[in-house]
């Protein structure tokens, strides 16, 4: 399920798992220890005479360091500009926003339906100009037919036990099929060939669904990549990914979704795009895989 936008703030009634606060915790300490290197750099021996310099309480420069408090995105650029790190605000402020929102539980965006969650997502699409989107087993939530999509989110109504809106879920899912035809939005899509054969609703919702991705791969401004089951990789597959130009990625999985803001992390995904596009074929080349796979559901009986 792709998703969208700055994710809520965490309440006390649904915090995270004792492993995300983990690693919230450990990002929180790596980032103070990164502040306490750029005052030492700068010639500031102790956090005292860093808090004059600044005019905050010492304690303060303590619990910033020590990762026992999340500095304000106005900490941040104080800092940066007390220690003539001002190159490296950007950076740390994506740090920042996004301590505490390493992980969104599936269980707590889902805990009213499936809809709502989509209808988010909107904003996102709306605002990004270049899509680079990577699924090794499923197609794309753009590029679904309305049976397929159902399908997928009865699995979702029945895996997180959450309220059945499948049917309005589905409805604001197709909603996103009008970017492909508006504006000069870029579409790089990259799916793994198992994508063509995870079944979906039985062969009559699959085919459908491949004679779906013959129609759109057609478009101009979709890049339609397959890597095939036997193509050398660059690197492994890992999970699926969504990136929006290079602002937001994205990254699924069982219990949570990733969202990674920090231009140094957003890099590594740009990377990991750009080896795995190297795998994949194109043009008559999907085509053959597509229909391929249209003959091996023909070969299925209906249910």
């Amino acid at each position: 399920m792709t998703c969208s936008g700055t994710p809520p703030p965490h309440t006390p009634s649904t915090s995270p798992d004792p492993s995300v606060n983990s690693q919230a915790q450990e990002a929180r300490e790596a980032l103070g220890a990164r502040l306490r290197g750029f005052r030492k750099d700068a010639g500031f021996a102790s956090g005292r005479a860093f808090a004059v310099a600044t005019g905050w309480a010492e304690s303060k420069v303590s619990r910033l360091e020590n990762g026992k408090q999340n500095p304000s995105e106005d900490d941040i650029r104080v800092w940066c500009v007390t220690t003539n790190r001002q190159d490296h605000a950007d950076d740390l402020i994506a740090t920042v926003r996004h301590i505490d929102e390493l992980w969104l539980e599936w269980r707590r965006q889902l805990q009213t339906g499936a809809e709502r969650r989509q209808r988010k997502a909107l904003p996102v699409y709306a605002k990004t100009k270049v899509f680079r989107i990577w699924h090794p087993t499923l197609v794309w939530g753009t590029l679904q037919t309305a049976e397929y999509a159902a399908e997928t989110f009865r699995h979702v109504v029945d895996y997180y036990e959450i309220p059945d809106d499948a049917e309005a879920a589905t409805a604001k899912r197709l909603e996103r099929q009008q970017y492909l035809y508006q504006g000069n939005r870029i579409f790089n899509v990259v799916l793994g060939e198992q994508s063509l054969y995870t079944n979906f609703g039985g062969p009559e919702v699959m085919k459908g669904q491949l004679d779906r991705l013959l129609a759109v791969m057609r478009l101009p401004r979709l890049s339609l990549g397959i890597i095939p089951r036997s193509a050398p990789l660059g690197i492994w597959p890992g999970n699926s990914f969504s990136m929006f130009d290079d602002k937001l990625v994205l990254v699924e999985t069982y219990s949570a979704e990733f969202s990674v803001t920090q231009p140094r992390e957003i890099e590594l995904y740009t990377k990991a795009f750009a080896l795995l596009k190297q795998s994949a074929v194109y043009g008559t080349a999907v085509r053959d895989l597509i229909l391929t796979a249209i003959h091996h559901f023909d070969q299925m009986p209906s249910d």
